[in-house]
């Protein structure tokens, strides 16, 4: 029976080489695909959510991912994400996407908002600044 490879990759290591694997569940913001090994190479942008997957003649294992992208080139399926978390559970997985996750976007969007309040106040000053040297 053929099989895939994947490789889920962090911005610093790599979380998961699997071997064997015949089926990869994923989360897109259009709702959850599947992957078997004859499907057509793709690529899916990752929403935070949970990851199954099952190797040849082993349970089902589960990741909680961040947002990323997933690339499948022939039998190959490699998943880049700015964070997650490999685990047995599938309750503490779904609650870590739920508080980590999507948490720290939400500040990351509080941030950005200072970030850009900051930014916008920083050049009201150069344009009265300039317009005092003209």
């Amino acid at each position: 029976m053929p099989s895939m490879t994947l490789k889920v990759l962090l911005p610093f290591q790599v979380l998961a080489d699997e071997t064997g694997v015949a089926r990869i569940v994923v989360e897109t913001a259009q709702g959850s695909f599947g992957l078997l090994p004859q499907r057509l190479d793709c690529v899916a942008a990752l929403v935070p959510g949970i990851l199954s997957f099952e190797a040849e003649g082993q349970v089902e294992e589960f990741l909680a991912v961040d947002e990323g992208v997933l690339v499948k080139t022939g039998r190959a399926v490699v998943i880049s994400v700015r964070r997650a978390l490999r685990g047995t559970d599938l309750a503490r997985l779904r609650d870590a996407v739920e508080q980590e996750f999507l948490t720290l976007d939400a500040q990351e969007e509080e941030m950005r908002t200072a970030m850009t309040r900051l930014e916008t106040g920083f050049l009201r000053r150069f344009v009265k600044l300039r317009d005092r040297r003209s």
